[in-house]
């Protein structure tokens, strides 16, 4: 049966929302949004793998969605403080963790530090590891600007930059050819404005600036990186490749032309993958 509690983590008891369907006894699969997203943008999945049986997870990352719009611990280390105690709450074992773009880095750091037992498999999808933001030791990341760029979109006027961003990279909508789908755009920007302004802002930072190399090679477990070849968000060169050679058990599938938001635009494809891998 569905249900949607809320979870408080440590003294500053900041709620969390959490979406869970299926039954108790079957394994776990923990979907991880990306930014500035919520929950909401797993329905596809959520559907899918509850109509094969397993028990299905979501939450809403804090300051995201329904959580509480706190300016407290918007970044790494307390997004995987969080997820250790959702995982503690709900019991879970042999899980797996499906962690998109920033959802993805938040599987990385809380996998490398979960609890034995907690966890079976992972799998990042267009994700954000081993570290996004350009310097001497990742050449090819994405420079300063760019962040310093959706900071400034951010505080100027969120709400259009949550129209622009889903219309153009984020989907590959601004691809010669492209199907636009209207009603993808005005979900992603229903998600993100239901989220804070201060929680998103921060996150920025976290997501582009936080380095996970050495949670991907304290991870022991099989780990599947998937992502679009034509990733205009995370770009997939300093990414996919990079991460699957740092997992002891990495395993990388690279999909020609298909965007950041793949999950969405080609769920199809990305769910009969993901089953093949839980399966396997």
């Amino acid at each position: 049966m569905a249900h949607v509690q809320r979870l408080h983590h440590d003294q500053r008891r900041h709620p969390h929302l959490l979406q869970g369907l299926g039954p108790r006894d079957a394994q776990a699969i923990v979907f991880h949004h990306g930014w500035p997203l919520s929950a909401d943008d797993w329905d596809n999945q959520m559907l899918f793998f509850l109509g094969k049986g397993y028990r299905v997870i979501a939450h809403d990352r804090r300051g995201h969605g329904r959580s509480d719009q706190t300016d407290l611990g918007n970044e790494m280390d307390t997004y995987a403080a969080d997820v250790i105690a959702l995982a503690k709450a709900l019991d879970l074992k042999g899980a797996v963790h499906v962690g998109h773009s920033t959802g993805g880095g938040e599987v990385a750091r809380y996998v490398a530090r979960a609890e034995a037992g907690r966890v079976a498999k992972a799998v990042l999808i267009g994700a954000v590891p081993p570290v996004m933001l350009k310097s001497d030791k990742n050449p090819g990341g994405t420079p300063m600007a760019v962040f310093d760029g959706y900071r400034a979109a951010l505080a100027a006027n969120r709400a259009q930059l949550f129209l622009d961003i889903p219309s153009g990279p984020f989907y590959g909508y601004n691809r010669p050819g492209a199907k636009v789908d209207q009603g993808v755009i005005q979900n992603w920007w229903r998600q993100g404005m239901m989220g804070a302004a201060k929680a998103h802002y921060d996150c920025i930072k976290a997501f582009s600036e936080t380095d996970f190399t050495d949670d991907l090679k304290a991870i022991e477990l099989p780990v599947l990186v998937m992502h679009g070849d034509d990733d205009q968000v995370v770009p997939y060169a300093d990414s996919a490749p990079l991460s699957a050679r740092l997992l002891r058990k990495g395993e990388l599938k690279t999909y020609p032309g298909l965007p950041h938001g793949m999950c969405t635009t080609h769920a199809d494809v990305i769910n009969a993958d993901l089953l093949a891998f839980i399966r396997g």
